[in-house]
């Protein structure tokens, strides 16, 4: 854990993982609602960091938590959604080749996966996903879509994401959904937020 002091009321901690990213994140909102924290206006993490903005006294704050001895993220931990996913995405066979299973199988993999949101990003309402096994990583596209369908649920690299509205991408298309990912008349508006654990059935995509 690396403190990095950015601003004049930002701090920037750097992690190794995605898990300590997530576990970091977790145990600042806790102590933040437990009202040990001090005054904190954002909490942002990414896919290496957590940047803390609005903070009084951003280097006193980053030696504290450069102390802390910080629980992992319990598997249950954070609220769930349930997303009902069509498996009908143009890159579904390819994907199953290169995971080396029959496309058939490859709803079950996803749906056997506990996701979880790390960060988002890109658009409003797209989370960056983790969860997948490392021999599932898959590489991005070679050549990226113009336009990708809003609802798809996509891969790449380590992550998993749906696209919440029709933009390009170079993500690998394994399905899609009708579920609302963004939606400002809703509180909250994203449907995907940092820490939420995510579940994809196999089901008609009506969300």
């Amino acid at each position: 854990m690396r403190p990095l002091v950015v601003g004049g009321e930002a701090l920037l901690i750097e992690l190794d993982s995605a898990d300590e990213v997530a576990a970091l994140h977790a145990e600042l909102l806790r102590r933040r609602d437990a009202g040990e924290l001090g005054p904190v206006r954002e909490l942002v993490p990414a896919a290496r960091t957590v940047l803390l903005d609005g903070v009084r006294d951003p280097a006193a704050l980053g030696a504290r938590i450069a102390r802390w001895e910080v629980p992992q993220l319990a598997p249950t931990q954070g609220p769930q959604v349930t997303v009902p996913v069509r498996y009908d995405g143009p890159d579904l066979a390819e994907v199953a080749r290169l995971w080396g299973v029959a496309p058939e199988e490859v709803p079950g993999i996803v749906g056997a996966t506990d996701f979880r949101v790390a960060f988002c990003g890109f658009a409003p309402g797209f989370g960056y996903l983790t969860g997948l096994p490392e021999r599932f990583h898959l590489p991005r596209r070679a050549s990226p879509r113009t336009a990708v369908p809003a609802g798809s649920l996509a891969l790449a690299g380590e992550y998993t994401g749906v696209y919440p509205r029709s933009s390009p991408g170079g993500w690998q298309l394994i399905g899609s959904t009708d579920a609302v990912l963004w939606d400002p008349r809703r509180e909250p508006a994203a449907l995907f937020a940092p820490g939420v654990r995510v579940r994809f059935t196999e089901g008609d995509g009506r969300g």
